[in-house]
């Protein structure tokens, strides 16, 4: 329709309205949802007597399939219609929030929250895609950088409404009221969204791939997870440790020879990507671990002994904290590079999980607050800018597969760090409650050693600063690059406008 046309201007303002509005309110819920799982693990736990051990799965099964199912939801959208697959990704949440409402076992729980992980993924891509699709130039800023605002306020929200619904609704309403937003988006996208797609693009989807990034990741989450109890040279950790391994191998033969690979193997040569890329996987995988081992400590009666509001409110520094910290920190990128930010990002980081390392059962919540703080503040530093080169590196033609790469180490990190976590603090909790350490002692045991697990993985991350380089944004900083600072906990954000028509499913460049 021509904005000449009788009637065209407010058809096409309502239009985009309505894409603004499905696009960024399913992003705050996705986010939110995400971010606010761990919160409600204890509750889950204690409703359906399924071990904390268990459950972590619920965390670290979302971003596995997450990771396996984010490039692909890209090429489906760019193949059969970015809106048939963003409305199939909504309808597939509906479900599987209404699966973990009505779950009464700890399977169950995890078995909808991998099915959401799919949904999730592929939401926040096609949704950026569809929102980039009907505009070009400001006015495709203005909207990517709402749909950026829109996604770290979820994720910044999230511990906080799951924490106050728990003792109002119970663990499920969370769940009940987001099918019920993510439902109502779908006649709202079915009236507004125009459907795109990409034309050009092979008609193949690599499903081997796909399939191959789950083999590579599901065993060896299992071998870390389960490698305390199994013994780390028992069969059964080697042999998901082999699979692991001989997957990689299969996943690269495969990508050398399909027509549309998932990942463009050629750009792993790019040294500042594959930084970058680790540097956000680092950045997700300890954000999200902290938050599980904090959710877990503050709401046991042996540690902090909170309800999950008072735990949601006590996670608001980690939470929040790196949400406000990435956009306010922009204006330095422009001025030091992104190698010196990131690197003093991991490095705070690293302290701040050095302080952790010192909690005894005796502390309360007033001295883990500083070390949070802190630890927001140097995650926050190293995320922005990691998530900005990852795109700055490479040419127009391959943002949207460098893109694809950047989102994709981001859930393998919330998955693998997570779970890394997850194991060490039950294995230190069990040695040391074995040997008759007093409860209160042995948790704040396992929590101290899961805090020197992490700062051992942000001191590696100030070493990836030297594969990233002295890249510089082109320009003083806009407030897309602001949103997009905000928005990368969760997913890399455009900061230059595209041509319309062009978009890949992830909502940058094709």
């Amino acid at each position: 329709m021509s904005a000449g046309a009788g009637g065209g201007a407010p058809a096409v303002a309502r239009a985009s309205a309505g894409v603004l509005a499905a696009t960024c309110v399913s992003a705050f819920v996705v986010n939110a949802n995400t971010s606010a799982v761990s919160i409600l693990l204890p509750a889950i736990s204690e409703d359906t007597g399924t071990s904390l051990a268990t459950l972590q799965w619920a965390v670290t099964g979302y971003s596995l399939v997450g990771a396996a199912v984010i490039v692909t939801s890209g090429a489906l959208g760019d193949i059969f219609g970015r809106r048939r697959i963003f409305i199939g990704g909504l309808l597939l949440f509906v479900a599987s929030c209404v699966l973990i409402a009505l779950a009464e076992s700890g399977g169950l729980v995890i078995a909808g929250r991998a099915v959401q992980g799919a949904a999730g993924s592929t939401i926040l891509a096609c949704g950026l895609s569809l929102l980039s699709a009907g505009s070009s130039g400001d006015a495709q800023m203005k909207a990517v950088s709402l749909w950026g605002a829109a996604s770290a306020a979820g994720a910044a929200a999230g511990p906080l409404v799951g924490g106050a619904l728990v003792d109002v609704t119970g663990w499920q309403g969370l769940f009940w009221i987001d099918a019920a937003i993510a439902a109502a988006c779908v006649p709202l996208t079915l009236r507004t969204v125009q459907e795109s797609s990409d034309p050009s693009r092979p008609r193949s989807v690599d499903v081997a791939g796909t399939l191959l990034i789950a083999a590579v990741l599901v065993p060896f989450v299992f071998a870390v997870t389960e490698g305390a109890d199994w013994g780390w040279l028992s069969a059964p950790t080697l042999v998901c440790f082999v699979v692991s391994a001989a997957s990689v191998v299969a996943f690269v033969a495969v990508e050398k020879r399909v027509r549309a690979p998932l990942i463009d193997l050629a750009l792993l040569g790019n040294r500042f990507l594959v930084g970058s890329s680790v540097a956000i996987l680092v950045v997700a995988g300890c954000i999200n671990a902290v938050m599980y081992v904090c959710s877990l400590y503050f709401q046991n009666p042996d540690g902090l002994g909170m309800t999950p509001l008072e735990a949601g409110m006590a996670t608001l520094p980690a939470a929040a904290g790196i949400v406000v910290t990435a956009p306010l920190i922009t204006r330095f990128v422009d001025r030091l590079g992104a190698r010196r930010v990131i690197a003093a990002g991991f490095g705070i980081a690293t302290v701040a999980f050095a302080l952790f390392a010192f909690v005894e059962s005796s502390w309360g919540y007033a001295a883990f607050v500083v070390p949070l703080v802190v630890l927001a503040f140097g995650l926050g530093l190293a995320n922005g800018p990691s998530s900005s080169v990852a795109t700055a590196c490479v040419t127009t033609d391959q943002v949207g597969a460098a893109s694809g790469i950047s989102n994709m180490g981001r859930y393998v990190g919330s998955a693998v760090l997570t779970a890394v976590t997850a194991a060490l603090f039950s294995a230190v909790y069990t040695r040391q409650h074995a040997d008759s350490v007093a409860v209160a002692d042995a948790l704040a045991a396992g929590f101290s050693r899961s805090a020197v697990g992490l700062a051992l993985f942000c001191a590696f991350g100030v070493v990836l600063t030297l594969l990233v380089g002295r890249i510089r944004p082109t320009g003083p900083p806009t407030a897309a690059h602001y949103a997009a600072a905000a928005a990368a906990g969760s997913h890399t954000v455009p900061t230059r406008p595209v041509p319309a028509g062009t978009e890949r499913a992830d909502g940058t460049s094709a």
